[in-house]
């Protein structure tokens, strides 16, 4: 973290009274990156996200044969066909990964963005008794 992100954290929880730092206490740390990363299998997108791993997995596995076989073969065809199926899996399972890092990311965003809005309902309840 910056110098700057730093001194913001401080003023922000400087503003806060003793009850929102005791709830945001209570909340405790961002959980750690694998926490975070085995959150994407539960929930509404849990089956999208399922969907992407298996593929992402038949694509390892289909990269490694064919080039297996690229490297086997003594066709200079028969090697760039391999080679080009290769190339198609390995993209496909990039593709997939960041598919689910970008849903990480999502993840991240609302966790924080639910904080703020439940900060936001404590303080409008505290201003209306």
């Amino acid at each position: 973290m910056t110098t700057k992100t730093e001194d913001l954290d401080r003023l922000i929880l400087e503003a806060l009274d003793e009850d929102d730092r005791d709830m945001l206490a209570e909340l405790g740390e961002e959980p750690g990156y694998f926490s975070q990363a085995m959150g994407l299998f539960r929930g509404k997108l849990a089956w999208v996200m399922w969907v992407m791993y298996l593929t992402n997995i038949i694509g390892a596995g289909i990269a490694i044969w064919a080039g297996w076989m690229m490297f086997q073969t003594s066709d200079v065809i028969a090697a760039l066909r391999w080679g080009v199926i290769c190339i198609i899996a390995l993209n496909v399972g990039i593709l997939m990964k960041n598919g689910m890092g970008v849903q990480l990311q999502n993840n991240r965003v609302l966790r924080e963005l639910k904080r703020v809005e439940l900060q936001l309902a404590r303080g409008r309840a505290r201003e209306s008794v």
